[in-house]
């Protein structure tokens, strides 16, 4: 029986790679185990045409959440972060629960243009259909842009686009990404 062939990212010219990884950490529900920070900045790094890994996520007061950007930092990455927000939601017996809130789609989009003069291509770990805009806006561009999913996480408006973008998902990959 042979080894699973890895999957190779085709990059054209500098690259930067931006991880939603609020939305990474749910494929947990979908793979049954969770991507390892640490091995995933491996892999990109190994890619000499990536410059830039940038991983959004949440300050909250739980530790969790603390240790977590401080591990992202230590690894190497360029984390971006900010209040995560508390929203109240009724749950169908009428009780109040409160409901962690933390989007980084505007940050994504503003990070994106600021290195439109830099960077040929975009790669985005994230399966959020908002992004559909911001993926037509760098094609118009000229500009690469792949976007890395798992399977049952990939919005409707991302999974119709057609032209101009590459849509691999993360199961593919044939490479472990997995925490032990």
């Amino acid at each position: 029986m042979g080894k699973k062939k890895q999957f190779k990212l085709k990059l054209k010219g500098k690259a930067a790679v931006f991880i939603d990884w609020a939305n990474v950490y749910r494929w947990r529900d979908s793979l049954k185990k969770d991507i390892d920070p640490q091995k995933l900045f491996s892999y990109l790094s190994s890619y000499p045409e990536i410059k830039e890994i940038s991983f959004y996520f949440g300050t909250d007061k739980h530790p969790a959440s603390k240790e977590q950007i401080k591990k992202a930092q230590e690894i190497g990455y360029r984390v971006v972060t900010k209040p995560v927000k508390y929203l109240p939601k009724k749950t169908e017996s009428g009780e109040i629960i409160w409901v962690r809130k933390c989007d980084f789609d505007l940050e994504i989009g503003l990070d994106c243009f600021k290195r439109l003069g830099k960077f040929e291509s975009f790669v985005f770990f994230s399966g959020d259909g908002d992004f559909a805009t911001l993926y037509n806006r760098l094609i118009a561009e000229k500009k690469q842009v792949i976007v890395i999913y798992m399977y049952g996480h990939l919005g409707r408006e991302v999974w119709e686009m057609k032209k101009g973008i590459f849509k691999a998902a993360i199961k593919k990959f044939g490479v472990d990404l997995y925490k032990k």
